[in-house]
Order: structure tokens, then C-alpha cells, then sequence
């Protein structure tokens, strides 16, 4: 026996994307934030960027995520300059791989 569950369509969200739109979201940028652009290796769709952005906006002093399959790359607005190795770990939990700030 198997059980199947019907998700509700978002007309919203572009054709293609896996996720709805529920991990595209973006909080403004604060003033006197820090902006640093990463290299992600091996995100493929909207599931990769939301559990990488996931993962990333638990960082402690991170506002805002936006990650983009299409070109592997990462934009992190903080508080404060992050710690690599913290960044690092995150992608790493999320099951993907950082390259290096872009």
C-alpha cells in the first residue's frame, strides 16, 4: 500500500520549478550589511536552492539568502562577515559542496 499526497500548485511560480516558490523569499537588506557572493557545486533546481538557503539563513546574523542553480553562485546579506568554515559547514549540510566566495 502507498500513500499519495496532491500539493497544492502555486500559478505564481515559473514553469519547472520544484519547490513552489516557498524558497525564493528575500528580506530586505538592512543598512550597513555585508553582501558576499559564494560558489555552490551541485545545485540543479529550486529544492537544491531553498535547502542551501535553508541551511545558510540559520547562521547567526544572516538576513537574507539567495541562492541561483542556474549559476552555482550564493548571495548572503549578514550582519557581519561570516566565518568560512560556518558557511562551509552549512553547504555541507545541506549536501552540497562550497567552492569559495565568487
Amino acid at each position: 500500500m502507498s500513500a499519495h499526497t496532491e500539493l497544492p500548485q502555486i500559478d505564481a511560480e515559473p514553469a519547472g520549478s520544484c519547490c513552489g516558490g516557498a524558497c525564493h523569499s528575500q528580506a530586505p537588506a538592512t543598512e550597513g550589511a555585508v553582501t558576499a557572493v559564494y560558489e555552490v557545486k551541485g545545485m540543479t533546481c529550486g529544492h537544491c536552492e531553498g535547502a542551501v538557503a535553508g541551511e545558510l539563513s540559520e547562521l547567526e546574523g544572516v538576513a537574507s539568502v539567495t541562492a541561483a542553480a542556474a549559476t552555482g553562485r550564493v548571495t548572503v546579506v549578514s550582519a557581519a562577515p561570516l566565518d568560512e568554515e560556518a558557511v562551509r559547514a552549512a553547504v555541507d549540510e545541506a549536501g552540497y559542496e562550497l567552492i569559495g566566495r565568487a
